[in-house]
């Protein structure tokens, strides 16, 4: 299962740099709007000391990271919503993502231009916003001239209950908030995917802000912080700057001494890359053998035969049970033939919901 983040904001707030230090691609970052035309992707692996912790014990020939898609998408000005600039572009390609890295200029610096002007982290995040509440707008206009002549047959009661959540979507749009405001049923969830709005989607605000800021923010990030304190969206503060600097860095010990320098404990991007893995609920199995020891990305709440389609699906549809060892068992006593000493192996079935960390061997049947 892939995570696919779409890094969306104002031209020129930092997006481009904050992608190259994700990816060390090559996306170019310009100090003049639009300098990213096509949206670049990269794949970027999510860091996992586990994994460093169960290769030790295995001593496996290959170690396979889980990973994360990031895509750099084209900035956005006002207007977007009704085509303006590259706005149909922009929507097309959010529309695509699973989730929305929002960043946002909380730095000042005269040599870098900003589109409107000036420096304000709060309307720049308001224009983006806005942008995309009209048109979850329209879409959800056009739901509701669907659903409103099937719910006037009283048989129809599908219709009824879709009716009821796009009523709700509407009023908050109209009202200038985003769609994940608004409380969804479970009887309603159903409709969600045919809608795909795109206020919906999971948000994290990466607060770009300027070197001496990067520890603890700046006035501009608190403005940002009470703006969205009513949304259900996280924050994270990170210097783009300072990320393209570790960029460059070679080598792990020289990108450690560097923070440590500043006194951080985790690169802006490092904890980037966990919050946008965590932001759609995702954990994390792994399988370990001699040939390889490997990550697997699955949703909170997946069951054992789930977790198996991963792999394969002929692993979930054939799935017979699965072998189950918790990571801390296995680290703590000194691997699989010691977990099997003590006791710990559980052997689970189809009805098991896999927990973070849990590594997994699958018996199937084809």
């Amino acid at each position: 299962m892939g995570l696919k983040c779409g890094v969306v904001g104002m031209p020129n707030v930092g997006k481009s740099t904050i992608f190259n230090a994700l990816t060390n691609a090559k996306a170019q970052a310009a100090n003049f709007p639009f300098c990213t035309i096509e949206p670049n992707i990269g794949v970027i692996t999510v860091p996992d000391d586990r994994l460093t912790q169960i290769s030790n014990i295995v001593i496996p020939e290959k170690i396979v990271p889980t990973s994360v898609e990031i895509v750099d998408i084209a900035g956005l000005v006002k207007g977007a919503s009704k085509g303006e600039g590259l706005g149909n572009q922009f929507l097309a390609n959010i529309r695509e993502t699973d989730a929305i890295l929002h960043v946002i200029r909380c730095f000042d610096d005269d040599n870098v231009i900003h589109v409107d002007g000036s420096v304000n982290p709060v309307r720049d995040k308001e224009v983006i916003d806005i942008e995309l509440q009209l048109k979850d707008l329209d879409t959800v206009s056009k739901a509701i001239q669907k659903y409103e002549k099937q719910s006037r047959v009283g048989s129809d009661k599908q219709a009824g209950v879709a009716m009821e959540l796009l009523t709700l979507y509407k009023a908050a749009l109209d009202n200038g908030k985003s769609a994940r405001t608004v409380a969804v049923r479970e009887d309603q969830e159903w409709l969600l995917p045919t809608l795909n709005l795109l206020t919906n989607k999971p948000v994290l605000y990466v607060c770009n802000v300027d070197e001496g800021s990067a520890k603890g923010g700046n006035a501009y990030v608190e403005k940002v912080r009470e703006a969205v304190k009513d949304e259900n969206a996280e924050i994270l503060i990170i210097s783009a700057a300072i990320e393209a600097d570790i960029a460059q860095l070679e080598s792990y010990d020289d990108r450690k001494a560097f923070l440590t320098d500043l006194g951080i404990e985790k690169s802006g991007v490092e904890q980037l890359i966990l919050k946008a893995y965590h932001l759609l609920n995702l954990i994390t199995y792994f399988t370990a053998g001699v040939k390889e020891v490997r990550a697997w990305t699955i949703k909170v709440g997946d069951t054992a035969p789930q977790a198996a389609g991963v792999i394969h699906t002929d692993f979930e549809k054939g799935f017979i049970r699965a072998e189950v060892i918790a990571y801390n068992d296995f680290i703590t006593l000194g691997g699989e033939s010691k977990v099997k000493e003590a006791g710990k192996l559980r052997v689970e079935g189809k009805e098991y919901i896999v927990k973070d960390g849990d590594m997994m061997h699958f018996r199937f049947n084809v």
